[in-house]
This record gives C-alpha cells, sequence and structure tokens, in this order.
C-alpha cells in the first residue's frame, strides 16, 4: 500500500490580483485544509511546505506575457524537486496549492521520469497562450497550454524537456458544457473532454473508470490528477477566483475521482484555486475536504 504524503505548495504567483494593492488568497488553500485535518483523517506523513517566492508583478503590463514568470519557473523546478522525490520512492503525493500554476511542478517532475499522463478537473480548460488569446499573462489560467509547451520558452522549456505533457495524454472532466470554443480547439487537438452535461448522462463513475484504464498502456508510466476547486458549482464552492455556473456537485465530484485515485496508474494529485478569504466560515473548506477524504475512503 502506497504512502500518502501531504505537501504544501502555497503560491497564488499565477492569478490575477482580486483588487489593486491585493494578492489571491488562494495561497490559504494549505493551511484552511489542514485546519479540516486533511492530514490526519487520510491517514498520509507529512511532506512538508515548498515555500514560494514573493507575489510581485512589478511593472508588468498586458502584453508581456506571463507575470511572475521568472518566480514560477524556479519554484516550479524547487516544487518538482519535491514532488520527483515522492513519487521515485512510490508514495502517493496530495499536494495542496495555490493556484493552477503550481501543477506545472508536478509536470516537471514526471516528465524527468518518463511519460505521464493528466487528468484535469476544472471548470475551464486552463488552455490560453498565443495562438488562441490576446490576454495571456497569468498562468493558473494558462498551466495546461504551458505544460504542453505552447507559451513562452522559460515556462514551457525548463531544463530542455519541453514539452512535459503532450496533448494525447491529458483528459479534462467537469468543463461547462457552456465553453464551446475552447472544447472545439481540445477537440482539434483530440484532446477528449468530460463536460458536466456528459457526466450527468453516461455517469461520472463509469467515464472516469474508462480514463483510468485508458492510462493503462506500456507508453505510460502513470497519470496526475489536478483538482480545480471551481469544477464545483457556485453553490457549494463560492470561494473561487471565477465561479462559473452549472458545475459539478459534490456527490458528483466523488463519483469522478473515485475510480482515478484507486487506479494504480495514479501517481499523485493536487489541489487548487480555493480561496478561504471568500470562505468567512470555512463550509465551502470543509465540504472540499470532505469530498476529498470521502474520494479517497472509497478508492
Amino acid at each position: 500500500m502506497r504512502n500518502f504524503v501531504v505537501l504544501d505548495a502555497p503560491s497564488n504567483l499565477g492569478l490575477r490580483p482580486p483588487a489593486p494593492g491585493t494578492v489571491p488568497g488562494c495561497y490559504k488553500l494549505a493551511g484552511a485544509l489542514r485546519e479540516q485535518r486533511i492530514v490526519q483523517r487520510l491517514g498520509a506523513l507529512e511532506g512538508g511546505v515548498v515555500v514560494p517566492p514573493r507575489y510581485d508583478r512589478g511593472d508588468w503590463q498586458e502584453g508581456d506575457g506571463v507575470f511572475n514568470a521568472a518566480a514560477i519557473a524556479s519554484y516550479t523546478v524547487k516544487l518538482a524537486d519535491r514532488v520527483e522525490r515522492h513519487v521515485r520512492a512510490g508514495d502517493f503525493p496530495v499536494v495542496l496549492g495555490g493556484d493552477c500554476s503550481i501543477q506545472l511542478g508536478a509536470s516537471l517532475a514526471l516528465r524527468r521520469i518518463g511519460r505521464y499522463g493528466l487528468v484535469s478537473l476544472d471548470a475551464s480548460p486552463d488552455f490560453r497562450h498565443p495562438g488562441n488569446s490576446d490576454r495571456v499573462g497569468a498562468a493558473g489560467g494558462e498551466e495546461v497550454a504551458l505544460a504542453t509547451g505552447r507559451g513562452q520558452d522559460d515556462l514551457t522549456d525548463l531544463e530542455g524537456l519541453k514539452p512535459y505533457l503532450r496533448d494525447e495524454d491529458v483528459r479534462y472532466f467537469g468543463i461547462r458544457d457552456c465553453f464551446e470554443k475552447e472544447r472545439a480547439e481540445l477537440a482539434a487537438l483530440k484532446i477528449p473532454v468530460v463536460t458536466v452535461g456528459d457526466v450527468r448522462e453516461w455517469g461520472g463513475e463509469a467515464l472516469a473508470t474508462a480514463t483510468a484504464q485508458a492510462f493503462a498502456v506500456p507508453q505510460l508510466q502513470g497519470f496526475w490528477v489536478h483538482l480545480d476547486a471551481d469544477v464545483l458549482d457556485p453553490s457549494v464552492m463560492p470561494a473561487v477566483d471565477s465561479p462559473d455556473p452549472d458545475g459539478l456537485l459534490p456527490e458528483e465530484l466523488v463519483a469522478v475521482l473515485r475510480p482515478l485515485l484507486a487506479s494504480p496508474q495514479c501517481v499523485g494529485l493536487n489541489v487548487t484555486i480555493y480561496d478561504p478569504d471568500l470562505d468567512p466560515d470555512g463550509s465551502a473548506g470543509a465540504l472540499l475536504a470532505d469530498a476529498l477524504v470521502s474520494a479517497f475512503a472509497e478508492s
């Protein structure tokens, strides 16, 4: 049986400020889930924290590329070192973010080891890049594009390992049905997308089971799961920076996560975007922790 290891990655470097003079509060995610006793409830080992650089966009302006790029690049390498060590040891890292740019740390770590896939549970694809947008800047909305080699080299080609993920090794769950343009681009790239509507029509557990089985091929060593809290509906998870309507309900999220986490090919999970600053009574954080514990308990 693998050891679960909870590792904090409290970086907010990839998000725009919620208001002038402020910083995104998602860096408090790890602390909030720890207050929900996530480590003890998962029976996990303590993995410590990878401390991020200071959030400082300096004189960045629209059109300058990704802000905080140098800080994100250095942090990606530091986080990758820790994730790589645990995966090579046979541990199962549970990485508590942070914004979605922390996923680059896992992708780089796994690219060092071999060829791995990604299952992204997210409201939106986070696939913004210079080829489809003139608003490139926030890596937290661009991390899958960056991991697949789209964007500036100082983030896409760390250690000369571009791309960290191949297009054909990426899968999405929970994308909102309204994102038709984004889904069309992914379809053209043959990147499978399971929308919220698909989950409700075909069943999340069945679709996730099929996805996990698809990664059990000799060409791949395994896959990583990226969980963005905004995959949940705002009625139950309002504490995110971009709450999009018509998301998954907690039981639907658990049904998707369960077979993914139970798969022998799954090597780790990261959790992102939940912002305790937007959750004054802590109820959304408690719900997120409960969903995670339930998914692992039943996996």
